[in-house]
């Protein structure tokens, strides 16, 4: 277990820090709940992208770097989702707005794979999303965008989170956060997804959001609530490295789980010592080894030395958008 006091703050005055990706050039990006990405660079400096539009309202929470240096923006509106692109200038423009004829409701995540095709996931088409906190929704999916298009390749799933392909590329793994569970689909050449498969289960307080890989092929997962970051090998053994919650606390959202009344308040309240609902965890620094946490309540983000480096995402040579003279507000 990491010991809470050697988890370092970086950064300040983040707004809903919810997504964190890292790149080989030192620099850091986190969704921003402002409408656009904040940028830190090693040398701590903060800058940031909005939309140059005003009438365009963001609400970003996955974020995705792409080869050109523009950003992909996963829209969590209240009633309208959708991903769009933000380019350095503060263009933007829709990148994916439907699926199959089907208008994205509010939508959670967006993840770049090596081969260039785009990940989309929507938690669920309830409108407010909250009437899909219970163990017994399923009617989440995920949109791949390719040279095909735009299609729906998974659905009925349970509050579909973070996806990620593999490195071997043969898997794309899903966090079913209510369903409390980690899946695995087959890709088929084509893109297609086959052959569900549950990789891990979670028990009380354990709520999946983020993932990585790391370079031993374990997947790490975070946990909303809890404030848990979990190592999970390729043979399935679980083990919990980092924890940071009040157990009365933890009580009142399971009991609330369990019962079909969980919403806005049992999310919205982080009790702890230190972190405020950890959502996600990208691997980063010279060697892959320090570990940079996301956090849905908080306006930093944390960062600890792992105990085994990560494995380099598709991103991880892109040099992104040239540095802006933007201060961070």
């Amino acid at each position: 277990m990491i010991d809470l006091a050697k988890i370092s703050r970086v950064g300040s005055g983040l707004n809903r820090p919810e997504c964190v990706l890292s790149t080989q050039n030192g620099r850091l990006y986190t969704a921003d709940w402002r409408g656009g990405v904040a940028v830190i660079e090693p040398d701590g400096e903060q800058w940031y992208l909005l939309p140059k539009d005003p009438a365009l309202q963001l609400k970003p929470n996955g974020i995705c770097l792409l080869p050109d240096a523009s950003m992909l923006i996963a829209h969590l509106g209240d009633q309208d989702g959708g991903v769009y692109q933000l380019y350095a200038n503060g263009d933007a423009r829709p990148f994916c707005l439907e699926a199959d004829g089907e208008t994205l409701p509010p939508s959670n995540y967006v993840h770049l794979d090596a081969k260039g095709r785009v990940w989309i996931t929507v938690s669920t088409r309830k409108l407010p999303r909250s009437e899909g906190y219970k163990p017994n929704v399923a009617d989440g999916f995920v949109v791949l965008v390719d040279e095909r298009g735009a299609r729906i390749v998974a659905d009925s799933l349970g509050y579909t989170n973070e996806c990620l392909v593999d490195p071997s590329g043969q898997y794309l793994y899903v966090n079913e956060t209510f369903a409390r569970k980690l899946v695995r689909f087959d890709i088929q050449e084509n893109g297609d997804l086959l052959n569900k498969k549950t990789v891990a289960e979670f028990s009380k307080g354990t709520f999946p959001d983020g993932m990585t890989f790391d370079s031993s092929g374990s997947i790490w997962i975070t946990s909303i609530v809890s404030n848990r970051v979990i190592r999970i090998s390729e043979e399935g053994h679980q083990e919990i490295f980092v924890e940071d919650c009040d157990l009365t606390h933890l009580d009142w959202v399971e009991a609330a789980f369990q019962d079909g009344s969980m919403g806005r308040p049992h999310l919205d309240n982080a009790q702890s010592q230190k972190l405020k609902n950890v959502s996600s965890l990208a691997f980063g620094g010279a060697d892959l080894n320090t570990a940079f946490l996301g956090c849905l309540l908080d306006d930093c983000i944390y960062s600890f030395k792992a105990p085994v480096s990560g494995y380099a995402p598709a991103h991880w040579h892109f040099k992104g958008p040239v540095r802006q003279a933007r201060p961070y507000p």
